[in-house]
């Protein structure tokens, strides 16, 4: 089972990495689901039974309800990329619906968060409390600690392995504007982890009243409303990230060759195959 944010950030990116992501999470349809605290907490023998039964009927959902949105825009992302037409609306559009996408499923999942987080005993909070601490402290340890040019030339190395996959090796030109891209997120990865570490706290705040009236209400915000508990700093960073990440895109394409954008091409068409023949369209 997989983590918190597993769901559509596969589409958030909407970069080429947001590709990557995408097959990913279809290689095990179970990562759609990002209400799970597997990462950080030991369930017991029933709450797992329980948590396995509502995660087949959400994927269910999820499959029959929400994948056949994915194709066609699958779709129009690759037609795109084959006439060369994609610009920066393009792609925010392409954005917003993914965006709408996710915000679908975290409505869809809310009530079973709830019920889950209802049924944590006190040592499972405390637990996760632990867990989430040293969640932060890992993430600071290998994102934040090192000086900033060891993190930007991270990012970039990162992003390249990302993006070979779909568009093979790059040329000299995409890899400077790779380094680019990396270099304008500057402290990117402290303003999203103090970020990260605000939400892990706003739920610990939540959980510690979760037999009181109004628990499903704070649930609620937490994941379908979560830039309600952005700071400022992020909110701005976060714009400006994704304005970052559509540039790229923009760039590695513009600069790619054909043999690039057919080796792309073909990686979506098999990604929509792939999608296209899951039992629950069919």
């Amino acid at each position: 089972m997989r983590r918190w944010h597993a769901l559509l950030w596969l589409l958030g990116l909407l970069a080429l990495a947001g590709c990557t992501r995408m097959d990913l999470a279809y290689r095990n349809l179970d990562t759609l689901i990002p209400w799970t605290l597997d990462d950080y907490l030991d369930m017991n023998r029933e709450q797992k039974h329980w948590f396995e039964d509502r995660l087949a009927e959400h994927l269910r959902w999820h499959c029959q309800t929400q994948l056949p949105g994915y194709l066609p825009w699958l779709d129009r992302f690759e037609q795109g990329v084959a006439e060369r037409s994609l610009d920066d609306r393009a792609l925010r559009t392409l954005t917003d619906e993914a965006e709408q996408a996710a915000a679908a499923v975290a409505v869809q999942i809310t009530p079973s968060a709830v019920e889950l987080l209802q049924q944590l005993n006190d040592q499972q909070v405390s637990d996760l409390k632990v867990a989430f601490a040293k969640d932060i402290a890992k993430r600071h340890a290998e994102k934040v600690a090192p000086p900033l040019e060891e993190q930007i030339q991270k990012r970039a190395g990162n992003m390249i392995k990302r993006l070979e996959p779909w568009l093979g090796d790059l040329h000299p030109q995409q890899l400077a504007a790779v380094q680019s891209w990396a270099r304008q997120l500057g402290e990117h990865d402290r303003i999203a982890l103090e970020a990260r570490a605000r939400w892990q706290r706003a739920l610990l705040e939540a959980l510690a009243h979760r037999r009181e009236p109004g628990f499903d209400t704070r649930v609620a915000q937490l994941l379908q409303r979560r830039d309600s508990l952005w700071p400022a700093a992020y909110k701005e960073e976060r714009a400006r990230s994704e304005a970052a990440a559509r540039q790229l895109t923009l760039e590695l394409l513009r600069l790619s060759d054909a043999d690039q954008r057919g080796q792309l091409i073909e990686r979506l068409q098999h990604l929509r195959e792939r999608f296209a023949s899951l039992r629950c369209l069919n």
